[in-house]
């Protein structure tokens, strides 16, 4: 069905926004203690059981590619996350050289 997008008196409206997809569910057989243990845990660190259990599985398809291709991965990542837009470059390279 999708995410909802939008709402009015009238109508809902459906779809997948940008950088969301549908994901298969899957059915896991866990010991209830186990569950709650690790659902405080992720209470504890501002995610969710499912969450974490997607990042696991992740990192475990993940940990089957070249350590070379997951480091780059890991990088590209961090410039992701972290990279702030510079704006554009108004100076040229002979301008560096005039200090």
């Amino acid at each position: 069905m999708g995410v909802m997008i939008a709402h009015n008196k009238d109508k809902t409206y459906y779809g997948y926004l940008e950088g969301h997809r549908p994901m298969p569910n899957i059915t896991l057989s866990v010991d209830e203690e186990i569950i709650k243990k690790v659902r405080k845990i992720a209470v504890d660190k501002n995610t969710t059981l499912t969450a974490m259990v997607r990042d696991y599985l992740k990192s475990v398809a993940e940990s089957d590619r070249p350590v070379r291709e997951r480091a780059l991965m890991d990088l590209n990542a961090s410039f992701k996350k972290l990279g702030r837009d510079m704006g554009r470059r108004t100076w040229k390279r002979d301008d560096l050289y005039e200090r």
